[in-house]
Order: structure tokens, then C-alpha cells, then sequence
């Protein structure tokens, strides 16, 4: 853990994620992959430092640590910090699924190969930075699938590339006149499959108004069922019932859209074990727009 890490978490919450640290630690098989028990603590209270605020309660830190998903977090670390073993493991078990997943989002066989193969790199860490190796899989904190945020990776590996090769089309033209250029910047932290975004922006903006209204009021504005049915002058169990319908009928729809945009329906399903906090989609804005207020 870094000085920085460290300054960001309360000793209230080290010391809970310690107390948890050795149970989670033997649940993750963490010391055949080549992690010491004080580097997986360091690695947890990293991830809580990241997703908790400074005075989060007990139960908070508690829920996201038995929430982790520990063994494929230890994994991913371990293979980051170079471990072999770790590695090994990591490829029998995700190189076919990385090139399926590969497949489903690039029309060609070679296309999805090279596009797999171009990621290898990336997690395995190839690349050094102040004598410390650097790879994508540091990132992963555990609180979704690792296939799942693999995917998200490629996915975006690909939106980029798309991106690149369209600027190229111009990019002499625009270099003669002056154009600077930055380079895109993407947190595989926040790994959202830029399909699953595209999905649920339009299967939110197929909702209607006060479908809109009673969802961000219950899930985002931390209303009570019993505030929105009197601002919608109904009964409380109607809210319920229709917050409950509504939320059937969105992911129905969000998963259509993603086998739509090529995800068989498990490669959706897990596609959309995200947090809602990762999106880079404003969905606050997208309900707000024609609710009723």
C-alpha cells in the first residue's frame, strides 16, 4: 500500500479490514498464488480506502469485504506483482473466454484474436514504471466478475482503436493545420463495457416520464416509497409494485440491447454485475430528463 493509500484510510476502518483480513485471506487461496497475508490486507484496505468515505460505519466496510470477490482479486494482483503460478492459472482459465469475448465484439477472427493477444501485455505487465512493473490487473478491486471486467477492458481496448483509425483517416490533414492532440485517458478501475452504457442510455430513455420520476427518486434521491406516493398523490404498495415492474422491465431491456450489440445472454448477464458509481453514463440526467417533478 502507498503512502497516499494509507493516509486515506481511518484506523477505524484498518482495523476492521484487518480483523477480516486472515479468513478472507485463506478463502482467496491468496499464499499458493504468492501473496503474503499483510500484502492482501494492503490490497483490501486499498479497495476500501477507494470506495468508502473516511467515516464509513462498520457495516459499510464489512458488506464490501464479504461482497469481494476475493479469489479472482488475489489472482489478479498476483499475476500484476509477476507471479508464474499466477499466471498460469489466469490463462487456463480466462485465455479462452478473453478470446470469445474477443470474437463477439470484432467481425473477424483475426481481428478478435489480434485484438486478445494486443491485452496480453497490458496485464501482464510488460512495462516498468520507477522500477515497479505495470499492469491493467492492479486495477481490479474485486467488487465484480473478473471475466466481466476483462471484457470491459477489451471492449474499450476496441472503442479505442475504432477511434484511432478514424482519426488517422484526417490526421495528416489536421496536423498540418496545428492540431494538437492528447492522449485518451481510460481508469480500467472504472472497466463499464462501453455496450453496457449504450444499452441502459436506451433502455432509460424508453422509460416514461414518471417511470423516470419514481426510479430516480427511489434509487438515487434516497426517497422512501412512502415520499414518492405522496408526491404521486398513490398508494405506497403501488410504488412498490411499480418500482418492482419497472426495474424487471429496464433490465429485460438492457439485456436484449446487449445481446443485440453481440453478448450471447451469460456474457450479458455478467456484463452487467457493475456498479452503478463505475458508469461514465449520467444516468441521474438521463432519468431526469422529461420526469415529472
Amino acid at each position: 500500500m502507498t503512502s497516499s493509500q494509507a493516509s486515506t484510510t481511518v484506523p477505524a476502518m484498518v482495523g476492521i479490514v484487518e480483523s477480516m483480513s486472515a479468513p478472507l485471506y485463506r478463502k482467496a487461496g491468496a499464499e499458493s498464488l504468492g501473496l503474503s497475508e499483510r500484502d492482501f490486507t494492503s490490497i483490501l484496505e486499498e479497495v476500501a480506502a477507494k470506495y468508502l468515505p473516511r467515516d464509513a460505519h462498520q457495516s459499510e466496510v464489512l458488506e464490501l469485504l464479504t461482497n469481494l470477490r476475493v479469489e479472482e482479486l488475489a489472482l489478479a494482483r498476483a499475476c500484476a506483482r509477476g507471479n508464474e503460478t499466477a499466471w498460469e492459472v489466469f490463462l487456463n482459465r480466462y485465455r479462452e473466454k478473453l478470446y470469445n469475448a474477443a470474437r463477439s465484439i470484432a467481425s473477424e477472427d483475426s481481428a478478435a484474436r489480434d485484438l486478445a493477444d494486443s491485452l496480453y501485455a497490458d496485464l501482464y505487465g510488460t512495462q516498468t514504471a520507477a522500477g515497479r512493473r505495470v499492469s491493467k490487473l492492479d486495477s481490479f478491486t474485486g467488487r465484480g466478475s473478473l471475466e466481466g471486467w476483462l471484457r470491459a477492458v477489451l471492449a474499450q481496448e476496441y472503442v479505442n482503436r475504432y477511434r484511432r483509425q478514424q482519426r488517422l483517416v484526417s490526421l495528416e490533414e489536421r496536423t498540418e493545420a496545428g492540431v494538437q492532440f492528447q492522449a485518451e485517458e481510460f481508469d480500467p478501475a472504472q472497466a463499464v463495457d462501453p455496450r453496457l452504457e449504450e444499452a441502459t442510455d436506451q433502455a432509460l430513455a424508453s422509460l416514461a416520464a414518471e417511470d423516470k420520476f419514481i426510479l430516480a427518486g427511489y434509487y438515487l434521491d434516497g426517497r422512501t416509497l412512502a415520499e414518492i406516493a405522496r408526491l404521486l398523490a398513490v398508494h405506497e404498495s403501488t410504488v412498490s409494485r411499480r418500482v418492482e415492474k419497472i426495474t424487471t422491465i429496464l433490465r429485460k431491456s438492457i439485456l436484449a440491447g446487449l445481446v443485440k450489440r453481440g453478448m450471447n445472454p451469460k456474457e450479458a448477464r455478467q456484463a452487467m454485475e457493475v456498479e452503478i458509481s463505475d458508469f461514465t453514463l449520467d444516468v441521474h440526467r438521463r432519468l431526469a430528463e422529461g420526469s415529472r417533478q
